[in-house]
């Protein structure tokens, strides 16, 4: 690569993370809209091959995600608003025993000063919003429409979400192709090898991740569910959202079900069953989920994993949280690449040679 170069490529790179984070308002319906075509992409290509047009082929790739999307709400949506419901319900009972139980168990046993630890009714207060709206649906339309131009955006996000995604998943190969084009023609073999890889680590995580969350949520909803623990299935879902984090989702979750445990039995045992389900969810994605779905392809440190979640989300906020480990996983082939380069460069071997 010559220096003109590669000093096009950096002007060019500081140009779009200048844009990004000027336009990050504005840009989550197109993150949204690029993740699915990218996750699509596969499927459209095998539908491709098998002698459909590519946009017959988005047409039915669209219309199974449609379908999909309409089930889980049809069928999994009403009884969330039950759980939460019910939950909101019990905000009242978990404020007295607070108050009542904990609160004075901790100034006898601990010489904590509680005066400033009083529940002063947040119970209450959200018990009467959750009344007046009625349902999480009503309180979301309630709560948007206190602003008109909140409302506009965020209908307009969700009718971009689906355009955007399918003009992209009908033009993805083209537009690849024309990225390519346009690279200097003596860097176009490698950078083709580096998105190659890139691409390998991308997918693992995208599609590989997403469906051990997905096993995951399944694995403590039902383990919850049959052992009989209320809430069971808002339990599973927050977990395994939360599993994007290593053992972040088995910390929330195993903190909640316990809590609502501690409540709802009057034995220990379903408390033990309770540790057990995690115990066992954590064995089944250690040795089962991540090795058949993701293997070793990502490689990222779960340390890495939080510091790239937290530092995407303080400097893009909700699109940076949605973009960090794919970025850093990008970063990381890169670097890969950087090191290997450093370690084969006369740099390197003057260092060695002292």
């Amino acid at each position: 690569m010559t220096q003109s170069q590669s000093w096009l490529l950096i002007i060019v790179s500081f140009i779009v993370v200048g844009l990004l984070y000027v336009l990050q308002p504005v840009l989550t319906p197109f993150v949204v809209g690029i993740a699915i075509a990218y996750m699509a992409d596969p499927f459209a290509d095998r539908l491709e091959s098998r002698g459909c047009s590519r946009t017959m082929a988005t047409v039915i790739v669209f219309a199974a995600l449609i379908l999909l999307l309409m089930a889980m709400l049809l069928g999994i949506v009403p009884l969330l608003v039950k759980q939460i419901q019910t939950l909101v319900q019990l905000l009242p009972h978990l404020e007295i025993w607070y108050n009542v139980t904990l609160l004075p168990w901790l100034q006898a046993n601990l010489g904590v000063d509680v005066r400033s630890m009083q529940l002063n009714l947040v119970a209450e207060g959200l018990s009467a919003e959750w009344k007046q709206a009625g349902s999480v649906i009503s309180g979301v339309i309630k709560y948007a429409t206190q602003s008109s131009m909140s409302l506009v955006s965020a209908l307009g996000s969700m009718v971009m979400v689906p355009v955007v995604g399918f003009y992209l998943l009908r033009d993805f190969d083209l537009l690849v192709a024309k990225i390519k084009a346009l690279l200097p023609i003596n860097i176009q073999p490698k950078v083709s090898s580096w998105a190659h890889e890139s691409n390998m680590v991308l997918a693992a995580f995208m599609r590989g991740q997403l469906l051990v969350m997905l096993g995951l949520g399944i694995i403590y909803a039902a383990g919850l569910g049959f052992l009989g623990l209320n809430y069971a299935l808002l339990i599973g879902l927050l977990a395994g959202m939360a599993s994007i984090v290593p053992y972040l989702g088995f910390v929330v979750g195993i903190s909640a079900a316990l809590l609502v445990g501690f409540f709802q039995f009057d034995s220990y045992l379903p408390l033990a069953l309770v540790v057990a389900i995690f115990a066992i969810a954590q064995m089944v994605e250690s040795f089962v989920l991540t090795p058949l779905l993701v293997g070793d392809r990502i490689g990222l440190h779960p340390v890495a994993v939080i510091f790239a979640i937290l530092a995407g989300g303080q400097l893009f906020g909700f699109m940076g949280i949605l973009l960090a480990l794919p970025f850093a996983a990008v970063i990381m082939v890169l670097l890969r690449h950087l090191h290997t380069g450093y370690v084969n460069s006369s740099l390197y071997g003057q260092q060695d040679s002292e």
